[in-house]
């Protein structure tokens, strides 16, 4: 039978779904260790459960999100936010943040940027679309953490690409899929929606990411002083 079970992210609009394993791992409280279970996720952020009674062993506080502005969809007004420092950043991504090796492909990125809506993490997709940071990638994806319990370290490969996402009519989806005007876009049918998608990574007009590197870190959090270490 099922013992217990947590939601890390509230009616999914993002694709954040759990695509690490769960790390199994002894957690040191007060200096006794508690038989535990990590989860990285997407969002960027560590979760960590008593692996007997599922009690978060690091706080967990739901917070106000943004509100979707689709007519019909209803996105959960929180989403549970784990005390343990985030691995990616979760502000608001502003022109001012567009990157580019030139002024010209920098200032192409400042539009892009400032032309779609983004309020943080969790601004739901939209019609006029919508930049995803972190994106579809994550955060943490497919290839989990590492665990060094006597240390009380955990080390993790964290992905920094912002995405856009776009809903549209099935008939727009299936006019841009056919032109060439996007060729770093994927597009897919939604079912049960009116809607269709189309997403692709947040790129400058010559292909090149429009925030700074690192697009990729590896990190390392300190359980015990519930920090990152470098």
């Amino acid at each position: 039978k099922l013992v217990w079970n947590q939601q890390l992210v509230h009616h999914d609009l993002w694709d954040f779904d759990l695509a690490a394993q769960p790390a199994l791992a002894d957690i040191e409280l007060q200096g006794i260790p508690v038989p535990g279970v990590i989860q990285a996720t997407k969002t960027g952020m560590l979760y960590v459960f008593d692996r007997v009674k599922g009690q978060p062993l690091f706080p967990i506080t739901e917070k106000p999100v943004p509100a979707s502005k689709v007519p019909g969809e209803v996105a959960s007004p929180t989403q549970p936010f784990s005390s343990l420092p985030s691995l990616v950043s979760q502000r608001k991504l502003n022109p001012d943040d567009a990157w580019g090796i030139t002024f010209w492909d920098r200032g192409k990125c400042r539009d892009l940027i400032a032309s779609h809506r983004n309020e943080g993490i969790f601004t739901p997709p939209d019609t006029h679309g919508t930049i995803l940071s972190p994106g579809y990638i994550g955060g943490v994806n497919w290839g989990g953490i590492a665990v060094d319990e006597s240390r009380q370290r955990v080390f993790a490969a964290v992905n920094h690409l912002p995405m856009v996402v776009t809903l549209m009519s099935a008939q727009t989806m299936e006019q841009q899929a056919r032109s060439d005007d996007y060729p770093h876009s994927d597009f897919a049918l939604q079912s049960g929606t009116p809607y269709a998608m189309r997403r692709e990574p947040l790129l400058s007009p010559w292909g090149l990411p429009c925030t700074a590197p690192p697009w990729g870190t590896l990190v390392s959090i300190d359980l015990r002083r519930n920090r990152i270490v470098w």
